[in-house]
């Protein structure tokens, strides 16, 4: 079954039996970790999908104040000058500088690409702040330490006897972790097998064991090499010698199963593993691939379905695996069950495309290139794919049919006001930095308002200059242009700019007030909630001027839809300034787009957006799309 220095194992193993458990455990007694045994492997052992959840927002505001007001300036003095410059101080380092350095581009803030592009001018601009020096010099006296901490170890050119193993292990001082540590070494340069085992071989001969981890560790060099034979004595000793197996082994040998006839055997694995662990889409994955892969078509849409009941998201390998498919579908299935028909197989890959629709997934270029492939096959349907992109007002430039609208329905609006209303303005982190007195008397204050046009956030807006001299001007800047359009505008301030210092100009600011309706907030409120009360209670016409992303505000929303709906509602009403505010010149906005980035079909056409980059950030939609049309 093995190599000669794998059954010198097994003879060490079995001579040895009194260091194991005796007999071969049943393998579904549970996959839980038994603290009794050698310690289970590192976490980056484990082959479990990552699936980073909502990042904090890169662009948050200081949040350091905010009161209600509207009116009369107070007499500034050098008391209060420093306190007001200790305000913008605060407010500037909780902004930090990716704000206000920001650089003008010419596509929405929600352009993919947009955040990786702006970072990397800055980085290009901008020299390193000391603090950014002290953290780099941090990281890397961090990895010196590990890195010393750490024996260097050279893997041999070939295979050791036991003695020229001992002999080497003496030359580094006999540490401890020597095995562990040369195994991994193997792993990471992808060394020869026949080494590895005359390690274990040597260990086995010391010892008269082999632990879990380094066992561990060796099936990660056969798994990753494609070594499956080896891989499957590898289950066999760790099912007799171990109660139980962990996630990233479990995940390991599912993998190597997958790939051969013994396929099936990947599903028992996938059973027990389930009973005591959060299961990866990769384990999934990998098991749909081979019931493809082997025609089993039942088997392949039942994991799926299981997938998505667990509230999982598929890899887009998956995805490609089954738009892929057989060739054929088979029309017997083995034993007692059912085929899955051409129809059926048709059906439910067109429910895998409005499943991205609902959950707001892009497919990657390969994916949709799958995609693409798969329509055009079909016979006598007579469907063509292209690739493509949208005008600005929102035409598909193949076909010529306009994309959905990014405004929101009348139902959907009413819904996203009423759960913002209830999670974000009303929810209980609010009022942590947020005085309830205070919105009490914003809302009243807004009730006796006409409706608002556009609402600005006053400070967020103001800190676009880089010149602290400049603030108040660039504010009036942006609330002239505003009511040069005509628009009703209300501006979000903080108290503390009412008082005249370098920042906030008196003339300025009273230019300001007789130009828009504006509300003062305490310089302990935080501003959000207010910009958000006032825009969705103005109405869907209602537009906002900032350049913070609000993602934290999305998050607290209760469900996928509704967050969504925020996103869908966001893009289609944030109004960003476009490059720098310089006197005497128009302001310039970026431009919003009039069409919803989003899979979407009209029945005789597919519109679907595709990645076709790795730079697009979480909160950005990709810009190119894939064009299907069937023609009559």
């Amino acid at each position: 079954m093995g190599s000669t220095s794998i059954l010198k194992v097994r003879i060490c193993l079995k001579s040895l039996q009194p260091f194991f458990h005796q007999g071969r455990p049943a393998f579904s007694r549970t996959f839980l970790w038994n603290p009794s045994q050698p310690s289970p492997s590192p976490r980056f052992l484990c082959t479990r999908d990552n699936n980073p959840k909502l990042s904090g927002r890169k662009t948050d505001r200081g949040k350091t104040g905010q009161a209600d007001g509207q009116g009369g300036m107070k007499n500034g003095s050098i008391r209060r000058e420093k306190q007001v410059l200790w305000y913008d101080e605060l407010e500037e380092i909780g902004r930090g500088t990716s704000v206000q350095r920001r650089p003008s581009f010419p596509k929405s803030v929600f352009a993919a690409g947009t955040a990786k592009r702006m970072a990397h001018m800055l980085k290009m601009k901008a020299s390193l702040s000391s603090v950014d020096e002290a953290q780099h010099k941090d990281e890397s006296d961090q990895r010196a330490a590990r890195s010393e901490s750490t024996v260097k170890l050279q893997v041999p050119d070939r295979p050791l006897p036991a003695a020229e193993w001992k002999k080497l292990k003496e030359s580094l001082g006999n540490h401890q972790r020597f095995e562990i540590q040369m195994m991994h070494t193997m792993f990471s340069s992808g060394a020869d097998l026949d080494i590895a085992k005359s390690l274990l071989t040597f260990v086995a001969m010391e010892t008269g064991t082999l632990s879990y981890e380094l066992l561990l560790r060796y099936l990660m060099l056969c798994v990753s090499g494609g070594h499956d034979a080896e891989a499957f004595d590898i289950y066999e000793i760790m099912l007799r010698s171990f109660p139980s197996l962990d996630s990233g082994a479990a995940s390991l040998f599912i993998k190597s199963f997958t790939r051969t006839d013994r396929w099936r055997e990947a599903l028992v694995i996938l059973r027990e593993l389930k009973q005591v662990f959060t299961l990866s889409p990769r384990n999934y994955g990998d098991i749909i691939a081979a019931a493809v892969l082997h025609r089993d078509m039942v088997t392949a849409w039942a994991l799926y379905d299981e997938l998505i009941e667990k509230g999982l998201t598929p890899n887009q390998d998956t995805w490609g695996v089954l738009f892929k498919g057989p060739s054929e579908i088979k029309e017997e299935e083995g034993e007692g069950t059912e085929a899955v028909s051409q129809a059926e197989h048709q059906e439910r890959l067109l429910n895998i495309l409005l499943h991205m629709r609902n959950n707001q997934i892009y497919p990657e270029y390969s994916l949709a290139s799958s995609i693409k492939t798969w329509f055009e096959s079909l016979a006598g349907q007579a469907w063509t794919g292209r690739w493509t992109i949208a005008t600005p007002k929102g035409v598909c430039q193949c076909c010529g049919s306009n994309l959905e609208s990014i405004q929101l329905t009348t139902e959907e609006y009413q819904q996203l006001k009423d759960r913002v209303m209830a999670d974000i303005i009303q929810g209980k982190d609010v009022f942590r930095k947020t005085n309830p007195e205070e919105l009490k008397r914003f809302k009243t204050f807004v009730k006796r308002k006409p409706a608002f046009d556009v609402v600005v956030d006053g400070l967020n807006v103001a800190n676009i200059t880089k010149d602290r001299a400049k603030r108040s001007e660039t504010l009036l800047a942006v609330v002239s242009e505003l009511e040069r359009q005509g628009l009703t505008v209300l501006v979000l301030g903080r108290k503390h700019m009412l008082q005249p210092s370098r920042s906030w100009d008196r003339h300025n600011m009273n230019l300001i007030q007789q130009k828009a309706h504006c509300f003062f907030t305490d310089n302990i409120s935080e501003d959000d909630p207010f910009l958000l009360y006032a825009t969705l209670h103005s109405g869907n016409h209602c537009r906002f001027v900032s350049r913070d992303l609000m993602r934290d505000h999305k998050a607290c929303l209760p469900d996928r839809a509704t967050r969504r709906l925020f996103f869908k509602w966001q893009r289609g009403h944030q109004m960003v300034v476009d490059g720098h505010v310089a006197a005497g010149r128009r302001v310039r906005f970026q431009s919003i787009p009039s069409y919803d980035t989003i899979v979407q079909t009209s029945g005789d056409s597919w519109h679907i957006p595709y990645d076709d980059t790795e730079d697009r950030s979480t909160h950005e939609v990709p810009q190119r799309w894939l064009c299907l049309t069937k023609k009559h």
